[in-house]
């Protein structure tokens, strides 16, 4: 039967088993917190490259182009057509109505334009309205909205508008575009879709002479 360990034999043995922990925990610790502060650094890194920075300025280039040989499509007049969906399917073919946002932006810097008319067609063709009584005048920069509400449907999934615009002078082309939404509760869907042009017009004479009563987008617009 072998002797019972004294005091200090059993201290000598805690000794060792803390020394063997203390070094496999070195072992395999320090490796692991190595790696773990490689793969910080490296999500760091990573991150740092999706960071957002300013484009660079090519001061050369810049200094040596003027505006004016930028490529452009100046037009006079045009019409536009914009696909728009008063509705849309879902699951089995059941409708789902939207909100109807046209817009229509003057792009000019300098210039404005007249928008002469502009018609809301449903999916057979059929036009069902007539926004404008009479030209409606956007200066440079400026945007016009025509709205056709959620509960109207008339318009149906193959809906579209047909925009004329006529200018006194050469301009870029607007952006005329049809935007359309809907939400419920959480959840919501949106859409853009832009205008096509199918014709372009070249006014026979100046446009603001073409009515008298030409409606401005703003009261500002009266004082020019």
């Amino acid at each position: 039967m072998a002797d019972p360990l004294t005091l200090d034999e059993v201290d000598a043995f805690m000794r060792r088993f803390k020394l063997l922990l203390v070094g496999m925990a070195a072992l395999f610790g320090v490796p692991l917190l190595i790696y773990v502060f490689y793969l910080d650094r490296r999500l760091d890194s990573f991150e740092d490259s999706l960071r957002y920075r300013p484009p660079d300025e090519v001061e050369e280039y810049l200094s040596n182009t003027s505006a004016n040989s930028l490529p452009a499509h100046p037009v006079q007049g045009q019409v536009v057509y914009v696909p728009a969906y008063s509705h849309i399917y879902h699951d089995d073919g059941a409708p789902y109505l939207l909100t109807i946002t046209l817009s229509v932006r003057n792009t000019s810097l300098d210039r404005e334009i007249t928008v002469k008319s502009v018609r809301y067609f449903d999916t057979k063709g059929q036009e069902l309205k007539s926004y404008l009584t009479k030209p409606l005048r956007l200066p440079a920069l400026a945007t016009t909205e025509f709205l056709v509400e959620r509960d109207d449907a008339s318009g149906g999934s193959g809906a579209n508008f047909l925009v004329e615009w006529v200018a006194q002078d050469e301009v870029t082309e607007p952006i005329i575009e049809a935007v359309m939404i809907d939400t419920k509760g959480q959840q919501g869907i949106s859409f853009a879709r832009s205008g096509r042009p199918v014709r372009e017009i070249i006014p026979e004479k100046d446009v603001r002479d073409e009515s008298k009563g030409v409606s401005p987008v703003s009261d500002e617009d009266d004082s020019r």
